[in-house]
């Protein structure tokens, strides 16, 4: 029976890459789903100065 035997090193380098890679994830998504919204959403109409 082998054992997996991660470094402290490489152990946070492996969390940094696999949290940075979630939020990149989430980021993206929300942008989508905003750019969505937006499309539904009315624009304020300007008020003209007469």
């Amino acid at each position: 029976m082998s054992l997996l035997y991660i470094d402290p090193g490489s152990g946070s380098y492996l969390v940094q890459v696999i949290i940075g890679a979630i939020l990149g994830i989430v980021m993206f998504f929300k942008n989508i789903k905003l750019f969505i919204l937006s499309l539904f959403r009315r624009s304020p109409k300007k008020q003209q100065d007469e």
